[in-house]
């Protein structure tokens, strides 16, 4: 097992990672190596989230999935968190992935709320609840309701932090009411991340502990300066902010994560194909993102 983070030592920027395809459509192992590395050591993210939806985790097999995990991990396991999306709609298959990660020595893992078969709100604390009691591993919830199509409620969600190595929520859901109560009411050590870059400012703001990103891959440093800042500078961070929206709206301008392996490999990653059923970016799209980004 690689070294043991707990929810103190995920840090406050953490990238959602892509997946570096080759040509063929086969996984480049290498390419996610030394992306991972250069996230960390270049960009300053204190952790990385490995088989996210940035990561096209609906397109990978379990294997690579899991061969991704322990090439991330000696990458930079050594330096870094390294949380493993382990999040189905299948609780069983969830389990299953869960054990895994922990014998690779994943730091953590991340629970997506389980999208398509949309359970309410006893299905998920269900869901999350069993997953959680079946390791030792520190979980972060994921609540996205624009792709889930369900919404993970504060009242489940504290129920479900009272659970011991339930730590952290990524809230994605867009709502900032629901944010703040989550932020209000979450018992002492428990962590809200932002799941959406752009909403990050107003999330500490609120009492939101750090970032789970898109844009990190290419602005992490500009991030994580502007996450340090707020506390003592928080006019300082908003002018960080303020410069890095076109970013975040570029980024998104098209299906995500396609603009941001498009960007990425404009900085010498060989990592813009994508897996059906995305399509890479049209040249009016690719428009878009360098017009965005200042390209």
């Amino acid at each position: 097992m690689g070294a043991f983070f707990g929810p103190k030592d995920w840090g406050k920027l953490l990238t959602a990672m892509l997946t570096p395809f080759h040509e063929d459509g086969s996984v480049n192992y290498d390419e996610a190596g030394r992306l991972a590395a250069y996230l960390v050591d270049k960009q300053k993210n204190d952790g990385l989230v490995v088989n996210g939806t940035t990561g096209e985790s609906p397109t990978l097999t379990e294997e690579e999935k899991l061969k991704l995990l322990e090439v991330v991990l000696a990458a930079v396991g050594d330096r870094a968190a390294v949380i493993f999306g382990a999040g189905t709609y299948n609780t069983a298959e969830s389990i299953h992935v869960t054990r895994e990660a922990d014998r690779r020595g994943a730091h953590g893992i991340m629970l997506v709320n389980p999208y398509y078969n949309k359970p309410g709100q006893a299905g998920l604390y269900a869901h999350f609840s069993t997953i959680a009691k079946e390791t030792e591993l520190p979980v972060m919830l994921y609540n996205i309701m624009p792709r889930s199509s369900i919404n993970l409620e504060t009242s489940t969600l504290l129920r479900l932090a009272e659970i011991r190595n339930i730590v952290a929520v990524k809230e994605a859901s867009g709502s900032i009411p629901q944010i703040s109560d989550v932020c209000r009411q979450a018992p002492e050590g428990f962590r809200i991340y932002s799941g959406d870059d752009a909403l990050t400012l107003p999330i500490l703001s609120l009492g939101g502990h750090g970032l789970v990103s898109v844009a990190a891959h290419i602005v992490g440093d500009r991030l994580k300066e502007m996450i340090e800042r707020f506390p003592t500078d928080p006019k300082g961070a908003a002018a960080i902010h303020h410069e890095l929206t076109p970013t975040f709206k570029a980024i998104f301008s098209a299906p995500s994560p396609v603009p941001i392996k498009y960007a990425t490999s404009k900085q010498g990653f060989a990592c813009a194909n994508v897996r059906l059923p995305l399509v890479e970016l049209s040249d009016e799209e690719r428009a878009v993102v360098d017009a965005g980004l200042g390209m």
